[in-house]
């Protein structure tokens, strides 16, 4: 249960989302030609870095229920803000990422 308020925590630091604004709003200046061809629709890119080690990994979303990945997250929120733009950066060795991805 503890991995549950964990989690509710960490849902409850999130940015809240603004009541007025439409959520079917969306800015039509943005490129797709932005999003690299690698991530697929319902994947999003993450870097594990760590000790001058980084490396790039494609996660399917079903990940960000993960308990393990969340506290990552939860780490990366510390470490860097929700200010991160791109892929997210996450402040562990890539070994470590591979073995939860494993898992």
């Amino acid at each position: 249960m503890e991995i549950c308020v964990e989690y509710q925590r960490f849902l409850s630091e999130l940015p809240k989302r603004d009541p007025n604004r439409n959520v079917a709003e969306f800015d039509e200046n943005v490129e797709e030609t932005n999003i690299p061809k690698d991530v697929k629709e319902g994947h999003f890119a993450v870097i594990a870095v760590n000790d001058g080690k980084s490396k790039r990994f494609i996660l399917e979303l079903s990940y960000l229920r993960n308990p393990a990945f969340l506290m990552l997250l939860k780490q990366a929120k510390e470490e860097y803000g929700f200010q991160q733009m791109g892929a997210l950066t996450l402040p562990c060795h890539p070994e470590e990422l591979q073995k939860i991805l494993e898992h």
